[in-house]
């Protein structure tokens, strides 16, 4: 529990009141990994040194059981096996797998014949990648459904999704508490729209902006899919964003009314790195903040630059046990 109360030690110039910590089982809850392959193993990464394994305890209980079957069969074809550097997997509420191969050669038809055989043999979607090219055996992405609002949301390969099984829904329900007299809520680094999605039932309208083409893609699906006619989106980076706050146009916002809307929230949710200064220029103009963060080190250093800000409610969410990773979830608003 060091992390929790190292990162509690951090807070108390900005927070000092109780703060929860969700907790997750420690093994078989990981829905969401990624392997090196090496030596007919898959490897990790530990300490700056290489792991060899054939399982992963820590992956949910579909991922275990295909991984070392799988491997079994790659080992058995040279064809399969050579110039495979890397193995990924992403499994979803129903148990469905989509993994991927990575390879540092060009992939041939000898390649992808073997692959769609192994594909069908153990009835996953498989991604074949290598430089400047990509293949999918069936699908190139797989469907997950909130259990907190039974809505639909979809990912892919080349995306962020958010890897712990058991503590998604309590994140997003979390979310939604914090939350007091909604307008409009303009989100940044909106990815598949995991938290998006549900957020359209409290908000008036949601703006949601994103870089990655292929979690774009899934986000639209995803809105598409589950028939939400107050979601506006545009593939835009975050200093895109402040850009066109600064009045640069763009194409993509050509059909997006952003002047009506009536924004009482902002939601960022950015990557290890944190908020960048444009961002941070941004966010201070609002009201409410919800800032959700994977890294305490840059959340920290991003809560002492929004000074005009004071966290009102914030909790802890170990998305990865035995590691001193931990995920926040908070509220600011304006003093």
């Amino acid at each position: 529990m060091n992390k929790f109360n190292n990162f509690k030690q951090e807070l108390i110039p900005f927070y000092t009141d109780k703060i929860s910590i969700n907790l997750s089982p420690s093994l078989s809850y990981r829905s969401r990994c990624e392997f090196g392959y090496s030596k007919d193993s898959y490897t990790m990464k530990k300490n700056y040194k290489t792991v060899y394994l054939n399982n992963f305890s820590h992956a949910c209980k579909s991922i275990q059981q295909l991984m070392p079957e799988l491997l079994k069969v790659i080992n058995a074809s040279q064809i399969v096996k050579y110039k495979l550097f890397q193995i990924n997997f992403r499994s979803n509420s129903k148990n469905e797998i989509l993994a991927t191969l990575i390879y540092h050669t060009k992939v041939n038809d000898k390649l992808i014949k073997a692959i769609e055989s192994i594909s069908k043999s153990f009835n996953i979607n498989i991604i074949i990648r290598s430089k400047n090219f990509v293949y999918a055996t069936n699908q190139n992405l797989i469907e997950d459904i909130l259990k907190s609002s039974k809505l639909k949301l979809f990912q892919t390969d080349n995306c962020f999704y958010q890897p712990n099984k058991f503590l998604l829904n309590q994140m997003i329900l979390r979310v939604i508490d914090f939350i007091d007299n909604p307008k409009d809520l303009i989100e940044l680094y909106c990815g598949v729209g995991t938290f998006t999605l549900p957020l359209s039932r409290v908000f008036k309208n949601v703006f949601a902006t994103e870089n990655n083409r292929n979690a774009y893609k899934c986000l639209t699906k995803a809105i598409k899919i589950n028939n939400i006619e107050n979601i506006y989106t545009a593939r835009l980076s975050s200093d895109e964003v402040a850009q066109l706050y600064s009045g640069k146009k763009f194409y993509r916002m050509s059909n997006i009314p952003i002047n009506t809307f009536k924004f009482s929230h902002i939601l960022v949710d950015p990557p290890r790195s944190g908020l960048t200064q444009n961002v941070i220029n941004i966010i201070s103009n609002y009201k409410n903040i919800i800032y959700i963060s994977c890294n305490p080190k840059s959340y920290i250093r991003d809560i002492k630059l929004l000074n005009l800000h004071e966290i009102k409610q914030i909790e802890l969410f170990d998305q990865f046990p035995n590691t001193e990773h931990l995920e926040i979830v908070s509220m600011l608003q304006k003093r």
